[in-house]
């Protein structure tokens, strides 16, 4: 694995890890999050520079259903960080808290809610989109899974962690910030750490389990429909 390739899954890995905390702001405390999500601000700036070639191809090649799905997700997940981003400086009041910033917070507030939980979602769909590179590169280091009844308690264990996803995804109530039904986020405090995470963890799998059976059922109805065309020419 080149050095490059080291620095983009490194970066991908920590913002994973921070957009968890993040979550937790209740958990972290208001310093912390302030300090956390400047951090996550900066590694999204790197991993557009580390990604800049798939900027500049956009305009390049075929648009096949999965790469227009690709695009449309990538471009989704950029507004909600911009708009997580924006709301976060206009809400801060220690890490941008020089910053000569008036107002703005009644609208302010309710955007971050808004761009943060679809941020979660869309971090966890572009993450499953790629899934296969991830899984190429896991194979490549520890090599194959040559085992069917391997490979078979692996598929089920994500169908597992899918469905107990959904379950914390309805549970934590996303659908109502992501919709903003609600205008604030309720945190049971009594909940162990551990299973906030667990839940937390799970959603994200919900969300990677999705997109990556999405896209592969997908590239396997145009590869399909190709094969028809070719064989009726």
């Amino acid at each position: 694995m080149n050095p490059k390739m080291i620095v983009k899954i490194s970066v991908d890995f920590v913002m994973t890890i921070l957009l968890l905390f993040l979550m937790g702001r209740q958990i972290t405390g208001e310093s912390a999050h302030e300090w956390l999500g400047a951090g996550i601000f900066i590694l999204w700036i790197i991993h557009h520079i580390l990604n800049f070639k798939w900027h500049r191809h956009l305009a390049k090649g075929k648009y096949t259903p999965f790469r227009v799905i690709q695009v449309v997700v990538n471009l989704l997940l950029l507004l909600a960080m911009i708009g997580t981003m924006v709301s976060a400086v206009i809400l801060s009041r220690e890490v941008f808290a020089f910053l000569p910033i008036s107002g703005g917070i009644a609208l302010a507030r309710p955007m971050h809610i808004l761009c943060v939980f679809w941020a979660f979602v869309l971090m966890a769909l572009h993450l499953g989109l790629h899934w296969n590179m991830i899984l190429g590169m896991i194979r490549k280091a520890c090599g194959p899974v040559s085992s069917k009844p391997v490979k078979g308690i692996l598929r089920v264990a994500g169908a597992v962690i899918a469905v107990y996803g959904l379950y914390a995804f309805v549970k934590n109530q996303f659908l109502s910030y992501m919709f903003l039904t609600a205008h604030f986020v309720f945190f049971d405090f009594e909940r162990p750490l551990p299973l906030f995470f667990t839940e937390y963890i799970a959603i994200m799998g919900l969300f990677v389990f999705l997109a990556h059976y999405g896209a592969k059922g997908i590239q396997t109805c145009t590869a399909r429909r190709r094969k028809q065309q070719q064989d009726e020419k």
